[in-house]
């Protein structure tokens, strides 16, 4: 089990992880996700063992990962893949992949059988021979999921991997993921795709160095009291600046509709079509982990 308890991490005067704790069982995904500046990719770094909370402790397994006397636990134990592409671009795929196994001592046979293996996940051995630096975007994270997986890390923690890749190759790299839960590996991530969020054991939404709530990502709409109409209009921004001017209501604009969170909608819909002048089309919807981030963040 992974386990973080009231860390805090502040940087020159400013509080950027304040007081998070949670647990997390063995083979199950945490999906952490949050605006920009929110502190995910801090709190990651210091759950990796790479940067020291301010206060609070980070045990997996019952060691301390935050403790300097950890080291060989948490390099025999913990892989993380930032944000930023950080394999050597002059290096092919296969040199990397050699090179990142010989930092954890692995024997030649070992790393042969064992790339091997990677290759048969990421379709990336017709680019063995091509320079990291050539690779796209999507088979660079492949890559550098690959050079991470090299010791077969319990503990897996990705910065948003799918970060700029192409759909296909996101599918792709989620089905890895489920397979590495078979093998007994527990797995935290960042995301930017609420939608991705979704796909894992557990959703935490952060907001400001805090957690607004960590929850199964089944139990999400159970969050939100309020009901969410979905309303068809024809100009959907035009109509959302006509009904803020008239009216203070919970009201966004998706696509070619309108949104309405609404603890009383046979009371607000009347309203909002004599607004508009006639009745146009709406239905109710389950919300997603959108609605509920949009609902937490605006109240």
């Amino acid at each position: 089990m992974l386990e973080v308890k009231n860390v805090s991490k502040i940087i020159e005067g400013k509080t950027i992880i304040d007081n998070i704790s949670f647990c997390l069982p063995s083979r199950e995904i945490l999906g952490i996700v949050g605006p920009d500046g929110a502190g995910k990719s801090t709190l990651t770094r210091i759950i990796a063992g790479l940067l020291r909370p301010t206060t609070g402790e980070v045990f997996f397994e019952g060691n301390n990962l935050s403790l300097s006397s950890s080291h060989s636990f948490v390099k025999d134990t913990v892989a993380y893949m930032p944000q930023q592409f950080a394999l050597y671009e002059d290096l092919t795929v296969e040199e990397n992949l050699h090179f990142m196994g010989r930092l954890h001592g692995l024997p030649k046979k070992e790393r042969e059988n064992k790339i091997e293996k990677l290759y048969q996940f990421s379709n990336l051995k017709p680019f063995r021979k091509r320079l990291a630096g050539h690779l796209s975007g999507g088979m660079k994270q492949k890559l550098g999921l690959m050079c991470v997986l090299m010791h077969n890390p319990k503990l897996l923690i990705l910065d948003e991997p799918t970060n700029g890749v192409d759909p296909v190759s996101r599918r792709e790299f989620w089905e890895v993921l489920y397979e590495l839960l078979k093998e007994d590996t527990t797995i935290v991530l960042t995301t930017s795709y609420l939608d991705e969020a979704e796909r894992c054991s557990q959703v935490a939404v952060m907001y400001e160095g805090r957690f607004l709530f960590m929850k199964p990502s089944e139990e999400i709409s159970s969050l939100l009291s309020h009901e969410v109409i979905e309303i068809e209009v024809e100009n959907p921004f035009a109509t959302f600046s006509m009904l803020q001017k008239i009216a203070p209501l919970s009201i966004f604009v998706r696509g070619n509709s309108l949104l309405l969170f609404s603890e009383n909608p046979d009371k607000e819909l009347p309203f909002i079509f004599s607004a508009i002048g006639k009745k146009i089309p709406w239905k109710r919807k389950k919300p997603s982990l959108e609605d509920v981030f949009i609902a937490w963040l605006t109240r």
